[in-house]
């Protein structure tokens, strides 16, 4: 996926989850944080952001923070993106081969997955995490508890169940990190629930990504560590 106009600046502070104040050009201006998540060793006092330019000239906040640079690291934070270009991936048979289908936000029992692929083998339910936490060369999920995260998980694992074929794919928004471990020192049930749908045979991925300031690539599976 590409972006538009992307502009370089310098963060400066988050008064809420949904704006930031950024220095852009030597002025201070106000910008939508695309990511809603708490992202605290992301956006650090001085740390470089790039910002995308809003299409509608007429919206109160004129940017969207859409990456950050994070030492060497260059991290995509757009929550909106890893449905994206997994969708892309996905669409092109990168992941099922035979792809004869594709539907996105698909409503199956109580559960609401991210896409419904189908092959010649019937269909099969995905569920797409974006991943933004590293820490010394691990990809972790996720960075805040979430219970959403674990019904969707059970909600797979109960797709398997009655034999449905399910995944959960974890986008890792950025390129580096060597092995991706749920983590469990932030929201332990995640870590069970994510084990627990792997061993009743939900399928596990998790993929880094090629990030340039205007855009966003999948590039290379990353080792699962359960």
């Amino acid at each position: 996926m590409r972006y538009g106009e992307v502009k370089r600046g310098r963060f400066l502070a988050r008064p809420n989850r949904f704006v930031a104040h950024v220095e852009l050009e030597g002025e201070r201006v106000v910008c939508h944080v695309k990511n809603t998540g708490r992202c605290r060793e992301l956006l650090t006092s001085g740390a470089a952001v790039y910002l995308e330019r809003a299409e509608n000239p007429a919206r109160k906040t004129p940017y969207d923070l859409i990456a950050v640079e994070k030492g060497d690291l260059l991290i995509n934070m757009d929550a909106q993106a890893p449905n994206k270009v997994f969708g892309e991936w996905a669409a092109a048979g990168r992941f099922l081969p035979g792809l004869t289908a594709l539907r996105p936000e698909f409503t199956w029992e109580d559960s609401r997955f991210d896409f419904r692929l189908e092959d010649h083998l019937g269909p099969c339910f995905v569920e797409v995490k974006g991943v933004t936490l590293e820490q010394d060369g691990l990809a972790l999920f996720p960075d805040a508890p979430t219970e959403r995260g674990v019904k969707h998980l059970r909600g797979l694992r109960r797709a398997v169940e009655r034999g449905y074929r399910a995944a959960v794919f974890f986008v890792v928004q950025m390129k580096g990190p060597r092995l991706f471990r749920p983590n469990d020192d932030t929201h332990p049930a995640f870590g069970q629930a994510l084990r627990e749908a792997s061993a009743a045979g939900v399928g596990v991925y998790a993929w880094d990504c090629a990030v340039t300031p205007e855009s966003l690539t999948l590039d290379a599976p990353v080792e699962v560590a359960l």
